[in-house]
């Protein structure tokens, strides 16, 4: 008399783990038990996603060694220690201290406001600025100014002479920024309003001033 085997189904023998099971033998439930757990004991678990993590590791961090990096709050920066002018903003230098970064990012918010006489004196937030409520606004950003200052009033202000990071030229009719390299002023080529000044500019009838420590 022939005995014919009755199989399960593939479904059902992928769930068992009896993958590699001679289709021609007879095999019990308790072997396929025993290779089913062979084969789980077998099965390596899936890796750990260690390149995602490390990528958003360093894109908290700043994204440092990888070149022109936005970090994890989306405000630009390069490698080095200059500010740098592209595409109409401003990208902050990544060797920089944090209130210079701030500096530079706060004042990139301003470059589509228009010049107003005495804009930016009176409050922070303004629909435009002079060129003392720019320089007050960056500064602010930065942690660095708790009030808005007029033209006169910056010349007193911080410390004497060029700053590291920072340096306000100023006099009793108008001042200007320095930062990380840039210069942020409401008057020179192209439109009046805050804007980034690259290139040249003179500094005679003006007085150099600069927060502490920077």
């Amino acid at each position: 008399m022939t005995v014919t085997a009755t199989w399960a189904p593939a479904a059902n023998a992928a769930e068992a783990g009896g993958a590699g099971v001679p289709s021609t033998q007879t095999a019990t439930r308790a072997s396929k038990g025993k290779k089913a757990r062979k084969a789980k004991k077998k099965s390596p678990a899936t890796p750990a996603p260690q390149v995602q993590e490390s990528q958003q590791q360093g894109s908290a961090a700043g994204g440092a060694g990888l070149g022109a990096v936005a970090p994890l709050d989306g405000r630009p920066t390069v490698p080095g220690s200059r500010a740098v002018y592209r595409d109409g903003i401003a990208y902050a230098p990544a060797a920089a201290p944090a209130e210079v970064q701030q500096a530079v990012w706060a004042a990139n918010e301003l470059l589509d406001k228009p010049y107003v006489y005495g804009g930016g004196h009176k409050s922070f937030r303004s629909a435009g600025y002079d060129c003392s409520g720019t320089v007050s606004y960056a500064l602010n950003g930065a942690g660095l100014l708790d009030s808005p200052l007029d033209s006169s009033s910056f010349m007193s202000w911080g410390e004497p002479g060029k700053g590291t990071w920072i340096t306000v030229y100023t006099n009793p009719g108008h001042a200007f920024v320095i930062i990380a390299g840039l210069r942020l002023d409401t008057s020179g080529p192209g439109e009046e309003g805050p804007r980034w000044r690259p290139g040249r500019w003179s500094t005679r009838g003006f007085k150099a001033r600069h927060p502490e420590n920077y």
